[in-house]
């Protein structure tokens, strides 16, 4: 069975808070897939040493997992004009935050300062836009336990099965339908700030 080196796993003894895993998220560079769509568990994305958003949530809440947290994903569902995303959640004293990894200015960490699941996702709402201004998150998922797949943190394979899994566990809509159409469209400045990236592709 593979295993985390002994470097490996000092380096995760280290990172023995939220935050802390969360600034080593922000220094991984940006995994943009340029051989093609991966989604490596925890033990191959540390070794590549890159992550997108979905491995760099893996990481994290396998990170989290080894704090003592359970080890959830939650899946923000947008329009089909834009991109998914998946945060990993986490609670401290009965209030949510959640680990994320992105290239942009926006849909970063959130503090454990949320009530509740919905509380958390709906301050990614006003940041999830497209270059139009176009506001576009829909739904979120329930929480996704990653104990429920076996060996997870370790697999040599694409984590395939769990994007699938994600994708078809309960969602909940975020925006009433009958107002949709009367979403205001983030303004010019918004829309400037949401263009800035960490990592060049």
């Amino acid at each position: 069975m593979l295993v985390f080196t002994k470097k490996e796993e000092s380096l995760i003894r280290k990172l023995n808070t939220p935050a802390k895993v969360q600034d080593f998220l922000d220094g991984l560079p940006f995994n943009f897939e340029k051989g093609g769509e991966t989604l490596k568990s925890p033990l191959f994305t540390l070794r590549a040493k890159k992550a997108h958003c979905f491995e760099g949530a893996l990481l994290g809440a396998f990170m989290l997992f080894r704090q003592g947290f359970r080890p959830y994903l939650i899946h923000l569902k947008a329009t089909k004009e834009d991109f998914d995303h998946v945060i990993a959640p986490f609670k401290i004293k009965g209030f949510w935050g959640a680990l994320s990894k992105t290239n942009h200015t926006v849909l970063r960490y959130r503090e454990p300062i949320y009530k509740n699941i919905k509380e958390l996702v709906m301050s990614y709402f006003h940041e999830y836009f497209l270059d139009n201004g176009q506001k576009t998150l829909r739904q979120y998922s329930a929480l996704l336990n990653l104990n429920n797949f076996k060996n997870w943190a370790i697999q040599d394979i694409d984590l395939w099965q769990i994007d699938k899994k994600l994708d078809k566990i309960k969602h909940y809509d975020i925006v009433p339908k009958h107002y949709i159409r009367k979403l205001r469209r983030a303004d010019k400045i918004e829309i400037e700030a949401g263009k800035i990236t960490e990592y060049k592709n």
